[in-house]
């Protein structure tokens, strides 16, 4: 019992599972959206638990998948599997049992959600193999994640209305381009190893000029959200703080200097989430 324990400690702690942070707040924000209000604590509750399962199992697979690659490359080299701290057995019931707690957690929610288990799953778990066959496996990234506010207003409703398809849209441009900046870090070992990434493809300086667009873009999309949902100007405060989160965390970081990397990528995007939810939500709060 004891090493299970450990083993169980050491996978969350190899897959981060406090970051899922990054996107659940975009699927609030949706179940906020759709339920015109706070959906039932019930509801809250079941897509939280679907929210962390899928992403665990995600990143569980990604880091079993990519063991051999993460061996070689210096960065990751300590992950636990490569480092041994791991079985590949035991990560891989990991995998078995959060993908279990998801099918139920859909089960729960309503028929539509548990229809479209397998293909949500069948996104998030597919990311693990898109740099072996393209250079914007960063979009399939963002798609993983980006499919959570949709996937929580139908959790919410039921049914999918394309409103809130533009913040899976949105979602998709944030991650897909701060995924481009985190691959500048393995430039040299993605040439080498035959890995496809947008900076392997295009080099570092135009890597980062094409995250600022995916960056530009994701804001319009934010703004048009709020024109489709009627929001006011404390959502509008909400976006206008994003755009200069996102500012920010592009003026820490260049293609020379890449040392604030991980502040960047993991302290800024969660303060992100966190603020949009924070401001839309208030702002449908306050329309009650």
């Amino acid at each position: 019992m004891t090493s299970l324990w450990k083993s169980t400690v050491v996978t969350l702690e190899m897959i981060k599972w406090e970051h899922s942070v990054f996107a659940l707040p975009f699927a609030l924000t949706g179940a906020v959206l759709a339920a015109g209000g706070w959906p039932s604590l019930r509801v809250l509750g079941w897509i939280v638990v679907c929210m962390v399962a899928a992403r665990s199992a995600a990143m569980a697979f990604n880091r079993l998948v990519d063991a051999r690659l993460d061996a070689a490359n210096p960065r990751t080299a300590m992950r636990a599997l490569p480092a041994g701290a791991l079985s590949s057995g035991f990560v891989s019931g990991f995998v078995v049992a959060a993908v279990l707690v998801f099918v139920v957690g859909a089960a729960m929610l309503n028929r539509l959600t548990l229809e479209l288990a397998p293909l949500a799953l069948a996104v998030v778990l597919a990311y693990s193999y898109m740099k072996r066959v393209t250079r914007w496996s960063h979009l399939v990234l963002g798609l993983a994640l980006g499919i959570a506010p949709s996937a929580a207003w139908i959790a919410v409703r039921g049914t999918l209305d394309a409103r809130i398809v533009v913040l899976t849209a949105a979602v998709l441009l944030w991650v897909g381009g701060f995924d481009v900046l985190y691959a500048c870090q393995d430039f040299e070992h993605d040439r080498s190893a035959g890995l496809n990434s947008v900076p392997q493809a295009f080099g570092l300086v135009t890597a980062f000029w094409i995250a600022r667009v995916m960056h530009v873009a994701m804001l319009a999309m934010l703004c048009w959200l709020i024109v489709l949902f009627g929001l006011g100007k404390v959502a509008m405060v909400g976006v206008a703080l994003v755009a200069i989160l996102l500012l920010y965390e592009h003026s820490i970081i260049s293609p020379k200097d890449m040392r604030r990397m991980n502040a960047a990528f993991f302290m800024l995007n969660g303060v992100i989430s966190v603020v949009f939810f924070g401001f839309v939500a208030t702002d449908v709060l306050m329309r009650r």
